[in-house]
């Protein structure tokens, strides 16, 4: 279970994130991963692969957990940390993108939270912007994992990556399985029909084409600074079509949804389909 995080703790706990860095202990590396940073309630690491032609580094964020913890997905809802990844610019490489499978909702009664309560690998889309040879990459890394508290995890990545060197295919299956744990895209059988907000009520409407399946749906919004979710209630089983209402709040000077860009992911019959949903 969560303890909840208010603003305050989270102010709190960001403050005392040095703190917990003196607890961090490296631990062995092979070719093309970071050291482990370790916390109290598991391990984090970087892996990545040599660059391709085009500039592109394929490489994941590790984090492994230890029974009864768990981490936060991209939204973690009321309160939480979600994994945030700042590349040192003089590296030559930046970080387009943060790949996240789909998460869990954990329920205490009082609050709700998503996130994951196994490991779990993120893909990160990293690119070279400049110069030839080796890459030496440096990544801040900060992210909640929690047990009965939350503990804010903080600590600096490094990974060299050899132009010619050994490409151990270990990381690449490690690569590609995280890749492979994505969401998938829209398709015929698995895709959001129709999007519609209503600003009066502050409610989102979604009409969604399911996979065939017994087993109700979940799913998860994601959006902007000043954009949060409430629980999606979802309509009496119609088979492959559903119906569903998310209650929308609004925060700071912008109350427009219109343009806004909104990342749903849905869990659905053993499969899951992300996409972005546009606002007219």
């Amino acid at each position: 279970m969560f303890r909840r995080f208010t603003h305050h703790n989270m102010a709190q706990l960001a403050g005392a994130a040095s703190l917990v860095v003196s607890f961090f202990l490296p631990m062995p590396a092979t070719a093309a991963t970071s050291d482990w940073v370790t916390s109290p309630g598991g391990m984090v690491r970087l892996v990545a692969a040599p660059p391709r032609q085009d500039g592109t580094i394929p490489a994941t964020l590790e984090i492994k957990l230890n029974p009864g913890w768990k981490t936060y997905w991209r939204e973690p809802g009321a309160s939480g940390i979600p994994p945030q990844v700042t590349l040192d610019p003089a590296g030559g490489v930046v970080l387009e993108k943060i790949g996240f499978p789909v998460p869990k909702t954990f329920d205490d009664g009082v609050v709700r939270y998503v996130g994951y309560d196994k490991s779990v690998a993120f893909p990160l889309t990293l690119k070279r912007v400049h110069g030839q040879g080796d890459v030496n990459i440096r990544a801040s890394v900060f992210l909640g994992i929690c047990e009965d508290i939350c503990i804010p995890v903080q600590g600096e990545l490094t990974l060299a990556l050899k132009q010619d060197g050994f490409d151990n295919p270990l990381d690449g299956a490690r690569i590609d399985d995280a890749v492979a744990a994505l969401p998938e895209a829209p398709s015929g059988d698995f895709a959001v029909t129709a999007s519609r907000y209503d600003a009066g009520s502050s409610l989102l409407h979604l009409s969604l084409r399911l996979p065939a399946g017994k087993d109700r749906p979940e799913l998860f919004l994601a959006g902007p600074s000043g954009l949060t979710f409430g629980k999606p209630e979802l309509s009496p089983d119609r088979g492959a079509e559903l119906e569903a209402t998310v209650p929308v709040k609004l925060t700071g000077k912008d109350r427009e949804l219109k343009g806004k860009p909104i990342v749903l992911t849905v869990r659905a019959q053993n499969r899951s389909m992300e996409t972005t949903l546009a606002i007219d």
